[in-house]
């Protein structure tokens, strides 16, 4: 039997930042948002603190493997009397730099009391952070912007949810000219139906990354077992001038829990990345292990590429009914 090919390679030193590196007490730290600010990478933590509420803070590296310095300054905190949509929290921020307006805007999770929703804030300096407020009404998360405008407007996908029972979680795409009123909203990558590793619920991981192939999207999927949900990663491919159009997916999954920081945790079999690193071919991939501790896999990007054409079963169809 021939070993599938191991496109993410775990670091031999995971977990590279857990909730005993933090300089307060917090229950867990995970999902982190990844960019580069100079020369150093920068992640934009979630931790969980010890009532259950959620908020962000950052943590910086020179080789973004190693040697992490964590803010003692909390970074993004929840603001609910101003916004009360975060009166539960603030979450799984996606990083995105927009060298347009020369700052990066971050799209994280707001938890309302009607349920999750997408939120949008700015910084220059990951010290201050402007807040554009929701963008998009409850249940919806796993939401990123694209670097660039198409035709004029800025593109976000995103994850709506129904609570309707039996009603899958799709990845969707909309656009804005402002960053603050989203419309022409679309499916974009569907679930799938039945025993497959990403049926009925999937969502955005980290942001889109930019090729010359196109855009590169890994997803999660969601698999119901009878001991729990399982998540686990995929491949897929946008058209490079119009992401509405879906060039490559596969039909296997590429990254998956194994390891015991994976497995258990405050949710056991979890690998959930927010955020990603490209430096020349070298990806460097920052993911939650189990909502308790952060880890790090490393990719060749030329290798993803190359996997995925040779594996693209997308006929351009939703070709799962």
């Amino acid at each position: 039997m021939v070993e599938p090919k191991e496109l993410f390679r775990r670091h031999e030193g995971n977990p590279i930042i857990t909730v005993k590196d933090l300089p307060y007490p917090a229950n867990s730290v995970f999902n982190a948002g990844a960019t580069r600010v100079g020369d150093e990478t920068l992640l934009l933590m979630r931790v969980e603190d010890r009532r259950g509420i959620s908020h962000l803070t950052v943590a910086r590296s020179r080789n973004g493997v190693g040697n992490w310095h964590i803010d003692k300054q909390l970074g993004m905190m929840p603001n609910p009397e101003t916004y009360p949509e975060e009166i539960w929290g603030i979450e799984d921020p996606r990083i995105t730099c927009l060298d347009e307006q020369e700052r990066w805007a971050i799209a994280y999770t707001a938890y309302s009391e009607c349920g999750p929703l997408v939120s949008l804030a700015t910084t220059s300096d990951f010290k201050e952070f402007t807040r554009l407020g929701p963008v998009l009404p409850p249940d919806n998360k796993d939401a990123a912007l694209f670097p660039v405008r198409f035709l004029g407007r800025w593109a976000m996908i995103h994850r709506p949810a129904s609570g309707f029972r039996g009603v899958d979680a799709h990845i969707w795409i909309s656009f804005s000219p402002d960053l603050k009123h989203w419309g022409d909203h679309r499916m974009l990558i569907p679930a799938r139906k039945g025993a497959w590793w990403d049926a009925k619920k999937i969502g955005l991981s980290p942001p889109p990354l930019k090729t010359n192939a196109g855009w590169l999207i890994l997803y999660h999927g969601v698999r119901m077992t009878a001991s729990g949900a399982i998540y686990r990663l995929g491949l897929a491919l946008l058209d490079l001038e119009d992401p509405r159009r879906v060039m490559a997916r596969s039909d296997d999954w590429v990254f998956g829990p194994e390891k015991d920081y994976e497995l258990f945790g405050d949710v056991g079999k979890v690998v959930f990345p927010c955020g990603w690193v490209i430096e020349g071919d070298h990806i460097r991939l920052y993911y939650g292990g189990a909502d308790k501790c952060l880890a790090l896999a490393t990719a060749n990007l030329s290798e993803l590429l190359a996997w995925l054409k040779e594996h693209n079963s997308y006929s351009g169809r939703l070709p799962y009914p």
